[in-house]
């Protein structure tokens, strides 16, 4: 082989498929993505026993091609490789099979999907030229998942024809790959220049340090690391450098929060005006990116859609090759230039960038994940930079769990009826098999498996796509359809897939409706398989403890590697105080306890004027608290609809003034004010709603101004969209009280959990309960202290903090904290303050 400039491989698939697609985006077609179901598995196994002898199953076949450049010298040697999945001699013919499953009816298929063709016809050429043949046959075997049905086509080819067609197919991609090969060299001449941007904080070039070591030795590191530490600039520039190093080739920077996103773009920018010349995007969900109100993803709705796949490389490459920064309104001027999805060109465009900034389940979810990279099982050289970490856990568990709603199967059968007898049956079927398992079901109800539904579910599918390939003009139920479809397909994957870390349950929802779950129970196994096939994971978060639940949960092992950074801030700067004589047990929870929380947070935001968030464990508390506190309603800003919504609900205001008057007595000794007033001017509260739109979301936080005049106090929920993920830095944030431990509800789930961990080690309530409350506890506490200039207040209401199975789980920089009652309270916040 002649010596060239640069080396790539491409598989077959992603070749044919990245250069060759043309067409619509429809989703009135609900063509299944076989290949990457478990079923087409099966169905190839099936197949490639049943051909006669002599006949080749996966085959691994590669050839090289060298590509010369056109507009300056040099040249790049293209591996192109794959496997077939049969060779054999069919009418004295060496002919290749390519093998697709399917669940649409084969009367449907009437020639080759084109791309498959191509895939067939690569094969050919390259098996072809090894073996130095004149001639070679290919054939597309398809078959129905549901009857395994099979159907067949076949064609001869020239291997010389095979040649020039596809010498056409790499010509094409060598653009491509010679413009990467210019912007990487660009790129990695800057990451050379690259400077850490910030004097280092205590502790932070021993971070950075250790995750370039974790990439160069492709492992996954846990980092706990506090507030202010600066995680994400410390992740990111040994990650640039790495790619720099050619020792990975794309940086994925995985979040659960748009904030973080942002926070990731800004750490981009600011290496940029440092110098480096690094591609991103940042991926949009495609809800808020759509040209039109609501995602309408076929020619008839949306006039993008129609021949999209023709005209979207021209716009990417448009895009590539005429601007270095990547962003929204850039994506969305090249999307109307070219009248292209500008969803869909995002991800294209996410092909050709240095590092990809996402939600997780475009890593990691099964239905959602990025097929242009994670498609094929395989090892790559991709860094993963998992941003709160600690949320991947519970979004991996609704990522590899699926549920279905039998109601949801009698609404389609009555939307279906008088369009398709065939489909109409089949949701019968399906609804009918949940009938049988709701007549056991009082309530809740645990199985062993549900092979019957899953069965029924299969012959649906194929009987959706069968009707949504035919034209059924006035059909006005397909989104219902849709919807459903997709649920059918996620629950029938999954099923498929389970293994002992999985139950199968049904109950109701709160709407009556009857439900089957699929609930994944821990995702390790899942998570550690997709990680293991990059380069390197760096999980990192100010939550991340206990580190060993995590580093077991999350896909660990002993070998990875698992770090503690310091914290930057002085501990003199900040105060933690919890409050010993408040519980908040359920079963303690009464107005007379309500009314010491209230006391406590009228005399904590009392102690110096500012803005304060107060943290409860549900909106139920929130509203209780507020509801038996007249002063706490007295500085509340909210309409006063919202408050005679919270009595109808609560405890009644009758009630309220019964025990106020029975609490006079108690004033004295108790300490407790609840008659303490201060002008409704100084003070205001503001709630935190469950419905609240992005706009008031936003609004809420803007309340919270730098130099304050007055206090305000922030009511908010833990784990809600203001406990973590926002940055009020200064004296825009002076403390937090978290009210209860977080602990979630006691449910048929959670005890499922608890359940089924405390079989495998004895850990359920740890597990289900008391690590998930705590992380939320430090999550909303964390908002206080943002920068090494900040100066706060934390104050713990539930006596349960002073116990050692909850202080074992504080973070380090909360020690040392001080115990209170509503007296030393305050003078600990005088002392405090007074030293600031």
């Amino acid at each position: 082989m002649e010596e060239t400039d640069l080396t790539v491989s491409v598989s077959v698939r992603n070749l044919v498929e990245f250069i060759l697609r043309s067409g619509d985006i429809d989703n009135t077609k609900a063509h299944t993505d076989t290949d990457a179901m478990q079923e087409g598995a099966r169905i190839h196994r099936m197949i490639q026993k049943s051909m006669p002898e002599g006949y080749k199953a996966e085959v691994p076949l590669k050839t090289v091609v060298i590509l010369q450049r056109e507009d300056k010298e040099g040249s790049l040697a293209l591996t192109v490789e794959g496997r077939a999945d049969g060779i054999y001699t069919l009418n004295q013919e060496l002919t290749i099979d390519e093998i697709k499953s399917t669940y649409l009816s084969l009367e449907h298929i009437t020639e080759p999907v084109p791309v498959h063709l191509a895939q067939a016809k690569c094969y050919a050429y390259i098996y072809g030229l090894l073996e130095n043949l004149t001639d070679i046959g290919v054939q597309l075997t398809y078959c129905n998942i549901d009857n395994e049905q099979i159907k067949r086509f076949n064609e001869s080819y020239k291997t010389a024809d095979l040649r020039e067609w596809f010498q056409k197919v790499v010509k094409e991609y060598a653009k491509w790959l010679f413009w990467e090969a210019d912007w990487k060299e660009k790129r990695n001449e800057t990451v050379k220049k690259l400077e850490f941007p910030f004097a280092y904080r205590p502790g932070q070039r021993e971070l950075v340090g250790n995750v370039y070591k974790t990439i160069a030795r492709g492992r996954k590191l846990f980092i706990e690391a506090p507030t202010g530490v600066g995680k994400t600039v410390s992740t990111v520039f040994p990650a640039v450098w790495s790619l720099g190093e050619g020792k990975a080739s794309k940086i994925f920077y995985l979040t659960a929060k748009t904030i973080a996103r942002t926070v990731a773009e800004d750490t981009f920018a600011l290496l940029g005006k440092r110098g480096l010349k690094f591609r991103y995007v940042t991926l949009t969900a495609k809800e808020k990116i759509c040209i039109l109100d609501k995602p309408e993803c076929n020619p008839a709705a949306c006039p993008r859609a129609c021949g999209h796949m023709d005209r979207v490389n021209d716009c990417v490459f448009d895009l590539l090759t005429h601007e270095e920064e990547i962003n929204r309104d850039l994506i969305l001027q090249y999307a109307e230039k070219h009248r292209v999805c500008p969803f869909e060109m995002s991800l294209d465009v996410s092909l050709w960038t240095d590092a990809v900034i996402c939600d997780y389940n475009y890593a990691f979810d099964p239905e959602a994940s990025l097929k242009r990279f994670f498609a094929e099982d395989k090892k790559n050289d991709y860094i993963f930079l998992i941003d709160e970490a600690h949320n991947l856990l519970e979004r991996a568990k609704e990522m590899y769990s699926a549920e279905l709603i039998k109601e949801d199967f009698l609404s389609v059968k009555k939307a279906v009826t008088g369009h398709s007898k065939k489909l109409e049956k089949q949701m019968d079927l399906c609804n009918k098999a949940l009938l049988a398992l709701k007549r056991e079901c009082d309530d809740f109800q645990v199985w062993d498996n549900a092979d019957d539904l899953y069965e029924r579910l299969l012959r649906a599918c194929s009987a959706v796509e069968d009707f949504l390939d035919d034209d059924h003009g006035g059909f006005e139920g397909k989104d219902e359809l849709l919807d459903l479809f997709f649920g059918m397909r996620k629950f029938a994957d999954v099923y498929e897939n389970m293994d002992d870390a999985y139950r199968i349950y049904t109950d109701y929802t709160e709407k009556g409706n009857f439900r089957i779950k699929l609930l994944c129970m821990e995702p390790a196994a899942k998570l550690k398989k997709r990680m293991d096939n990059t380069k390197a994971s760096i999980l990192f978060s100010a939550t991340l403890l206990p580190m060993n639940y995590y580093k077991e949960q999350l896909g660990g092992c002993e070998d990875d590697y698992a770090i503690y950074a310091p914290s930057p801030f002085s501990v003199e700067k900040r105060i933690i105080m919890i409050g010993r004589d408040v519980s908040m047990k359920y079963t303690r929870r009464s107005v007379e306890e309500y009314l010491k929380v209230a006391s406590y947070i009228e005399a904590f935001v009392k102690a110096k004027p500012g803005n304060y968030m107060v943290f409860f464990s549900s909106y139920k508390m929130m509203e209780e608290v507020l509801e038996a506190s007249p002063v706490l309603q007295e500085w509340c800003i909210e309409n006063k609809d919202s408050l005679e919504s919270i009595n109808k609900e609560g405890t009644k205001d009758k009630e309220v003034d019964q025990f106020l008057n029975l609490f006079n007595a108690k004033d004295a000794k108790s300490g407790f004010d609840k008659n303490s007033s201060h002008p409704s001017e100084d003070i205001k509260i503001i709630t935190q709603r469950r419905d609240m739109t992005e706009k008031e979301k936003e609004d809420f936080l803007e309340m919270f101004a730098e130099k304050p005049s007055s206090t305000l106090v922030g009511f908010t929920v833990m784990g809600g969209v203001f406990s973590e993920g926002i940055d009020l830095t200064g004296d825009r944030l002076t403390g937090a009280i978290i009210v209860g431990c977080g602990l979630p509800m006691v449910g048929n789930e959670k005890e499922l959990f608890k359940f089924y961990f405390d079989e495998k080690s004895g850990t359920g309530f740890e597990y289900s309960y008391l690590y998930p409350g705590m992380n939320k506890v430090m999550q909303s506490a964390g908002r206080v202290i943002r920068t090494v200039d900040d100066v706060g207040a934390v104050l713990l209401l539930d006596e349960r903090f002073c116990n050692r199975q909850y202080t074992d789980l504080f973070p380090r920089e909360w020690f040392p904290y001080v115990t209170v009652n509503l007296s030393t309270m305050k003078e600990r916040l005088k002392e405090f303050y007074d030293r600031q």
